[in-house]
């Protein structure tokens, strides 16, 4: 395999209405709201002059959505479509889909004496918070850490072992706030602040070769 090194631009989708109901929406759906789909614009109008020379996104309507809107106003001659795969969904909350944000969180960390999202990443990691939720979870259906990444680990190799990115490349991958967070928590060395999620429609930049990644920028508005 030849040695490249390439540029990950990794967006946040637009503002949806389960963002505005305060609801978690992982593998749930929910459209882009007017401001969703403007902000969508906005990140478009940040990125017009740049060329990707491959698109990737998760197989959810919003995340399609911010994709199109972001590749159609595209004027540096980059890949028209994106490339759709489930891999790179945000976290599957199982039971608590579609749930009220603060409410799963205190189910998944009160047992542990930590009411919040925030407690528990601060005290531990967002990696421990999918694994309180996945226990606390009655089905137990709930992405734990480890399959989460397991997940994941395939939409990077994905990502990696595309024919068309070459040395120096840049690649747009549009996804979600969960999983912007878990690629920061991971290999963002320690630098940034995990406990609140990035903006919908913000800029997180990777730097990615075949057996490194590294953040660059995280939350870019």
């Amino acid at each position: 395999m030849k040695f490249i090194t390439f540029n990950l631009y990794v967006v946040r989708h637009g503002q949806t209405y389960f963002n505005v109901y305060n609801r978690l929406q992982g593998w749930s759906d929910a459209p882009l709201t007017e401001k969703g789909i403007s902000g969508a614009e906005k990140t478009a109008e940040k990125l017009t002059n740049m060329r990707f020379t491959a698109a990737y996104c998760s197989d959810t309507t919003r995340a399609m959505k911010t994709a199109k809107i972001i590749l159609d106003r595209n004027t540096a001659d980059s890949v028209k479509e994106p490339t759709v795969s489930s891999y790179l969904r945000g976290e599957f909350y199982g039971y608590y889909e579609g749930s009220d944000l603060e409410q799963s969180w205190y189910a998944a960390g009160a047992p542990h004496g930590l009411p919040t999202f925030k407690d528990i990443v601060s005290k531990y990691s967002l990696g421990k918070a999918m694994d309180f939720l996945k226990e606390a979870d009655p089905f137990h259906q709930a992405e734990s850490n480890q399959e989460y990444w397991k997940r994941w680990d395939q939409g990077l190799d994905l990502i990696r072992n595309d024919k068309n990115i070459h040395d120096g490349d840049n690649v747009l991958l549009i996804s979600h706030a969960n999983a912007v967070l878990s690629l920061v928590e991971r290999f963002g060395e320690g630098k940034y602040d995990i406990t609140e999620p990035p903006a919908n429609g913000s800029l997180t930049k990777l730097e990615v070769s075949n057996n490194h990644v590294k953040v660059i920028d995280y939350n870019v508005q």
